[in-house]
């Protein structure tokens, strides 16, 4: 399989054309403009792997506002709405304003670019899915090639569904049978499809969740193990891992877990996985470059980024975690991956402000790891999630620092709080604290979105340095309609078939 290359980059480029600017009946345009035929787009290897490319070209560009290059929905558009959706990232700036203040409706434009980009992205990829037994049976590919194909697209294909099940539907911790969303298996190409891809309402949370799995279990029979960069083997597995989290499917986790561990490890410094893009700990990036990156208005250094070192600097780590009694003085993410300013702390996850090349990490084993500390717990194999849990901890604490021990955390309550504080820490501007949020509201343990620090309110280094009072403010309780986002007013208007129903209260 051919790697990420900037020459790749930019014939994914051209596959927009090739695979169309189709939607998959959920946006307005629902006319395709296909500038190259399906009988010439997938008539030759090369032409192939353009359109795959486009797939992820269209992953890391994708919609938003009639325009591209905002990083919707996995350039960066998927950490910034999951960071400010929760409480660990601060919104410093009015850019942000809509997710963090949860004010977001059927018109606004975050939520509704996240639904038309993530269909728009699985549109194209059905489209491929389609055609790539018949590239074979024509000769165009071999039976191997076929396959790698399949797999990257039915890994992508869930990866975008369940972005969506965290966005748009209640979790599955709470109810398997609640609304879910359109699970899109077949692609738009021409005008007549059009009324059957409407006809595709929402299912329930459950159907959603099996059909996932189907995806990524055929995924995974599919892939090889490949760089980081294309979806391979090991990305399937780690994302069943974080899907069989959402379901409470412990005794899953850990199977989808022991696969990994002879793949992939830990990496003792925790940036290490953010400078350079593969290492031990990543299992799936998509990439960035200076000539495709979601731009200055989109960019993951660009808005993360301290403005003392170039960037607009739109969100900072928040104060509350900052000042946290859980995140230790000594731990060396506050200082490796941590810069201030005099109005605040950032994150140092992501430093080409300049450019915007930093890949946007979706996969880390240490998610895994968490994981499967979490799957211990849950099933009173204390010990052992210990031991998982002090293995991200610690790597970042000196020897000094005494690790935890069951006895200390006194119970399977108190180590499972302990490995929710420690996703908190180590996946800080990762964008996974919304999805947190979610399944663990879901199930009880937490009332829905905690009060966060207040919106443009933190203007001082005081705040993180002192115990100066920080303002509190939008929280959003799980009975909330507000919890979960409204589906796009677009699509209720153009879907003239079997119009979906929209979340209660909106």
């Amino acid at each position: 399989m051919k790697k990420f290359t900037i020459k790749n980059i930019k014939m994914g480029l051209v596959a927009l054309a090739i695979a169309g600017f189709t939607t998959a009946c959920d946006v307005t345009e629902l006319t395709p403009a296909n500038l190259i035929p399906d009988s010439e787009a997938f008539s030759t290897a090369a032409r192939i792997e353009s359109a795959v490319l486009g797939v992820y070209e269209s992953a890391q560009r994708g919609y938003y506002n009639n325009a591209v290059q905002r990083g919707y929905p996995f350039g960066a558009a998927n950490v910034e709405q999951g960071d400010m959706r929760g409480e660990d990232m601060y919104n410093d700036q009015l850019f942000y304003e809509i997710t963090y203040v949860g004010s977001y409706s059927p018109n606004s434009a975050n939520n509704n670019g996240m639904w038309i980009s993530l269909y728009r992205m699985i549109n194209r990829l059905n489209i491929i899915l389609e055609n790539l037994d018949i590239a074979v049976a024509d000769g165009v590919l071999t039976s191997e090639q076929g396959d790698n194909y399949k797999g990257e697209m039915l890994f992508l294909r869930a990866l975008a569904h369940h972005e969506l099940l965290v966005h748009f539907a209640r979790p599955y911790s709470d109810d398997p049978s609640s609304l879910g969303i359109p699970y899109r298996t077949f692609g738009i190409d021409d005008v007549t499809k059009v009324p059957d891809g409407e006809a595709v309402g929402r299912t329930t949370v459950g159907e959603d969740y099996t059909q996932l799995l189907a995806d990524l279990d055929a995924a995974e029979s599919l892939l090889s193990e490949d760089d980081a960069f294309r979806a391979n083997k090991g990305a399937a597995i780690a994302l069943k891992s974080r899907v069989k989290l959402h379901m409470g499917d412990w005794a899953g986790v850990l199977t989808e877990y022991n696969k990994l561990t002879s793949m992939y490890a830990l990496t003792a410094n925790p940036a290490t996985p953010f400078r350079g893009g593969n290492s031990s700990d990543n299992i799936f990036s998509f990439v960035n470059s200076a000539e495709a990156n979601p731009g200055v208005n989109g960019a993951l250094p660009s808005m993360y980024g301290n403005p003392d070192l170039g960037a607009r600097g739109l969100v900072k780590i928040s104060p509350i975690i900052w000042r946290s009694e859980f995140w230790h003085e000594e731990d060396t993410r506050r200082s490796a991956l941590t810069t201030r300013s005099g109005t605040g702390i950032f994150t140092d996850k992501y430093q080409d402000a300049t450019t915007y090349t930093d890949p946007n990490v979706i996969l880390r084993f240490a998610e895994v790891v968490l994981n499967a500390a979490e799957a211990n717990a849950r099933t009173g194999k204390l010990a052992e999630a210990v031991t998982l849990l002090n293995s991200v901890r610690s790597r970042a604490l000196p020897a000094s620092v005494p690790a935890y021990t069951v006895a200390g955390l006194g119970n399977e309550d108190g180590v499972l709080t302990a490995i929710f504080n420690e996703r908190r820490i180590e996946f800080l501007a990762e964008g996974r604290r919304w999805a947190d949020i979610h399944r663990l509201s879901g199930e009880g343990r937490m009332s829905g979105v905690p009060a966060k620090a207040t919106s443009r309110s933190i203007t001082n280094i005081d705040f993180y340095t002192t115990d100066r009072e920080i303002p509190m403010d939008h929280s959003i309780d799980y009975s909330s309609h507000l919890f979960v986002w409204p589906i796009p007013l677009a699509e209720l208007q153009t879907n003239n078939t079997a119009p979906i129903q929209q979340n209660p209260g909106y």
